[in-house]
């Protein structure tokens, strides 16, 4: 039986700790009370958010509708070989969690993903990414729900028109669908130790680890993590707020000569993409402070609320960061964080 609260506090359900209400409210564990809850009036006759863990969203303002929390969970193997594992999980299932159960398994694939905040659902929206390793490289299939038919759809890894930080549930599907599972393809030996990032090597090196295991991978990724970004449990905040940008060539060689120590990655699509973080501490504004709203210290490309800041405050100064990165360099930024 589905439980539609009213006027629900949505504070304690988002990681940056900004005040917000929805008009209705149902949390949602299973398929059928899905079903339930689209034949039902509030449903039926109100927008409709998705939210997860509410790691990855900025409300700017109360939300008048519905918000459905995704905690459908689960995890079962769908197929398995003496060198890999097809796995099932839920949606609602905790993204970091499921890192650290896989590498118990000795599955690997995701350790380099460890300490990402948010569910699984919201993996492939976002085509997560860390540390030389994108979510696309291992997802075989994503299932979703129509919200509006109500029909549960499949759609293989090629159907999901993966790209950095984007996916179709991001562009055409946006609010369509409600994604119950995602089915990941794991290695069980022979695993592909991805060390590509100098900070993962440098504490291997401290370590005097040579041949790291997926365990130690990500012990090494959690550990620089917690050191480069802020608990949200203690001060709020949704993790990266930007995409590091990409620019043409021809643009990259016109700023290194303006700004020689500018870092720049060259990718295969004859693009460059430069370091957001790099670019806004550049602009002045790594550790700055706006009442309650800034930038974080040690991590220019996360903004937090450092106790009462509102969404309106802290997305003014995503857009005045956006504003001077655009005129200082002609690069405009787009934030990762969904804006309400």
């Amino acid at each position: 039986m589905i439980n539609i609260e009213e006027n629900k506090d949505l504070k304690p359900l988002n990681t940056f700790g900004v005040k917000a209400n929805a008009r209705y409210f149902c949390t949602v564990t299973t398929r059928n009370e899905l079903n339930e809850l689209m034949r039902h009036p509030v449903y039926q006759n109100n927008r409709c958010l998705i939210l997860g863990s509410g790691s990855n969203i900025l409300f700017t303002t109360h939300y008048n509708g519905l918000v459905i929390q995704n905690a459908l969970k689960g995890i079962s193997i769908k197929q398995e070989t003496d060198t890999s594992v097809d796995i099932e999980v839920m949606a609602g299932e905790n993204w970091h969690n499921l890192v650290l159960y896989c590498v118990q398994q000795n599955w690997g694939g995701i350790e380099n993903l460890s300490l990402i905040p948010g569910t699984v659902g919201a993996a492939p929206i976002q085509n997560i990414g860390a540390y030389g390793v994108e979510v696309k490289e291992v997802i075989q299939s994503v299932t979703g729900v129509d919200l509006q038919t109500g029909f549960t759809t499949t759609w293989l890894n090629h159907e999901c028109n993966f790209g950095y930080r984007d996916s179709i549930f991001k562009n055409e599907l946006k609010e369509k669908i409600f994604i119950s599972s995602v089915t990941l393809t794991l290695s069980k030996k022979t695993h592909r130790i991805n060390t590509s990032y100098g900070a993962i090597n440098e504490i291997l090196k401290q370590q005097h680890i040579s041949e790291p295991t997926i365990q130690q991978i990500s012990d090494a990724v959690s550990e620089i993590r917690k050191s480069k970004l802020p608990d949200p449990t203690l001060i709020g905040n949704a993790g990266s707020f930007f995409k590091n940008p990409t620019i043409a060539i021809s643009h990259y060689q016109q700023l290194q000569k303006l700004f020689p120590g500018i870092p720049g990655y060259y990718s295969a699509n004859q693009e460059v993409k430069v370091p957001a973080a790099w670019l806004i501490e550049q602009c002045g504004w790594k550790g700055k402070r706006i009442g309650d709203a800034g930038v974080h210290t040690q991590q220019a490309l996360v903004l937090v609320n450092y106790a009462n800041a509102s969404g309106t405050e802290i997305f003014s100064l995503a857009l005045d960061i956006i504003s001077s990165v655009k005129e200082k360099f002609n690069i405009e930024l787009l934030h990762e964080v969904n804006i309400r």
